[in-house]
Parts: C-alpha cells; sequence; structure tokens
C-alpha cells in the first residue's frame, strides 16, 4: 500500500499534468483531464486521482504563472455569450460552463442553457436571422431522472455556441450532466454583466 506522502504528491502531480491538459489542449470535461493525466504518469490506481476542486486549483495556478492572456480571452467569450444571451432573451437563456465558472480554455465553447416552452421558436428565430445551425443532444439528470435534450449549435467569431433547450418547469430542478455530478451551475444575464463589471 502507498504510503501517505506518496499518495499525496501522486494526486498532486495528475491535478497538474490534468490542469496543462485542460489548459493547452482546451478539454473541458475534468473526468477525461484526469484519465489522460493518469496515463501520462503511469498511474493505474483510480484512487489516488484528484477530485475537480484541486483540478481547478492546479489550473488556476498554471494559467497564472503560464496564461497571462487568460483573463483577457475569457472576458471576450463573456461579453460573447451575454451577445448572444441578450439576443436571445425572449427564451430564457443562463450561461453555464466553463465560460462562467473561468476555467475557459483558448477553443472553449459558450454554453447556453434556454428554458423555453417551445423550441421550435428558437429554431425558426435562427433561420430567420440565417444563422446555420447543427441539432444534437444532450444527456442531462435532474436526480436520478434522465433527461433528453435538444441542442441546436452554431459558430460565431470562429467560437462554438451550444443552445440546451429546456422546458420552463425544468428551470426550478437540479440539472446535472451526470447522475453522481454536482449540480450544474448556471447564471443569467445580469450575473454575467456582473462578472464582466468585476472583470
Amino acid at each position: 500500500m502507498a504510503r501517505e506522502p506518496d499518495r499525496n504528491f501522486t494526486r498532486e502531480r495528475i491535478a497538474h499534468l490534468a490542469a496543462r491538459l485542460m489548459a493547452v489542449d482546451g478539454i473541458e470535461d475534468h473526468a477525461l483531464a484526469k484519465r489522460k493525466a493518469a496515463r501520462q504518469a503511469g498511474v493505474p490506481d483510480t484512487r489516488q486521482l484528484p477530485n475537480n476542486d484541486e483540478i481547478d486549483a492546479a489550473l488556476r495556478l498554471y494559467r497564472e504563472l503560464y496564461q497571462r492572456e487568460h483573463p483577457a480571452q475569457l472576458r471576450e467569450l463573456r461579453q460573447l455569450a451575454l451577445e448572444v444571451m441578450n439576443e436571445l432573451a425572449r427564451f430564457n437563456p443562463y450561461l453555464t460552463g466553463s465560460v462562467l465558472n473561468g476555467n475557459a480554455g483558448k477553443y472553449a465553447d459558450i454554453n447556453l442553457l434556454l428554458f423555453t416552452d417551445n423550441g421550435k421558436s428558437v429554431e425558426h428565430y435562427l433561420l430567420d436571422r440565417n444563422i446555420d445551425y447543427r441539432s444534437g443532444g444532450a444527456r442531462l439528470y435532474t436526480g436520478d431522472t434522465l433527461l433528453a435534450a435538444p441542442v441546436l449549435s452554431f459558430t460565431r467569431n470562429g467560437i462554438e455556441i451550444h443552445l440546451t433547450l429546456l422546458e420552463p418547469r425544468e428551470l426550478r430542478c437540479q440539472l446535472k450532466a451526470s447522475m453522481e455530478g454536482k449540480p450544474i451551475e448556471r447564471a443569467r444575464r445580469e450575473a454575467v454583466e456582473a462578472l464582466l463589471t468585476a472583470d
């Protein structure tokens, strides 16, 4: 059995490797970054993997040391997110993901949740403005219940924007990306404006 100092060192090493993968390669999924980092470190024991908070702390440190341009990039992404949210205001948009939590890397996407009782009206809105979009889907959870949600995606200024369409009643639910995961953090337009003002 590994001694505790060895285990802590291994966790810290994997956290820093995962943070580098997220910062440099644009990986946004903590679990994927952990698995890749563990392979790079030659660590098969999944009990030694760091948690997401440890990776986020390592990511902040990496950016402070090596990516001084990150605050400006994040501000641009948040500004674009707010612009799109203002355009889609009638569909009750919320920002989520790495652009909201500040972990967005160079290749980050903007993820919005739209709470609307008519998903087709979002498609009509995009079509009326000649916005070329693609259709897809997302799997979310409310408690233990799987929720399949349509996703409309388009590109603006070279940035991928994903609109996940949900019903207004789902606004009261704690949405999660997996059954075991934490509730997805989300923010209204006013909160995004406040983040930009604080920057």
